[in-house]
């Protein structure tokens, strides 16, 4: 199928220029996705495009970016479900722009709790996620609050922990009762749940479908008993 894609390129890396628009033409077979047409501009006639990808099925969270206005996985989003018109590709708000699509996950990562166990030994002797969350970022880049509140001076997201942050501090709570107490200190500040606005963005966009919003609003449900 052939399919034009409209690009945000440029952004804050050095040289990289003032972020803009440009088209790009790409004739794929069927079944092709957005990842698979990202990496035939970039092996063809925009060698220097800038994105992030890994796995490829959906399990890294690395190629994250907003079409028309909303968080995909670009490895999991079929070329054929664009067709129709000129998808609009950006990168995923809230986080810094390197250039192009790709941004630094390294604010997002650092708004996580410490220490926390992401892996679980199997019954088969070997390591498996202990969370389906997968960092993307996604919800991060949803969430209104998020949009609204970070400061592109500094990088971070002021005033607000977050969709994902929240999350993994409910999960954590659960996960680890004797750290219940460290968790709800946490989502009690004036930045956790209270600086939640309830728009759960952060849920219908989230491609694992942890729900944050949920696991918020379990939090806020939790200080309304005590």
């Amino acid at each position: 199928m052939t399919q034009r894609l409209r690009i945000q390129l440029g952004g804050q890396a050095p040289a990289a220029g003032s972020a803009h628009f440009e088209d790009f033409e790409v004739n794929l077979p069927s079944g092709a996705t957005l990842l698979d047409a990202l990496e035939y501009i970039r092996t063809g006639v925009a060698p220097d495009l800038m994105y992030r990808h890994s796995c490829h099925h959906g399990s890294c969270g690395t190629c994250a970016v907003r079409v028309d206005g909303k968080e995909v996985l670009a490895c999991l989003t079929a070329l054929d479900s664009l067709a129709g018109g000129i998808p609009v590709i950006e990168p995923l708000r809230a986080l810094k722009l390197e250039k192009d699509l790709a941004v630094d996950p390294g604010a997002l990562f650092r708004s996580l709790p410490k220490n926390t166990s992401h892996l679980r030994e199997s019954e088969v002797e070997h390591y498996i996620r202990f969370e389906d969350c997968i960092e993307c970022g996604s919800c991060v880049s949803a969430c209104p609050v998020t949009a609204r509140s970070w400061d592109a001076s500094t990088g971070k997201v002021e005033g607000f922990l977050g969709p994902a942050a929240l999350a993994a501090v409910h999960r954590e709570s659960l996960n680890s009762p004797e750290r219940a107490e460290e968790m709800r200190t946490v989502a009690e500040r004036p930045d956790g749940v209270a600086a939640c606005e309830k728009h759960f963005d952060c849920s219908r966009v989230c491609p694992r479908m942890v729900y944050p919003g949920k696991h918020i609003e379990m939090l806020r449900r939790e200080f309304a008993r005590t």
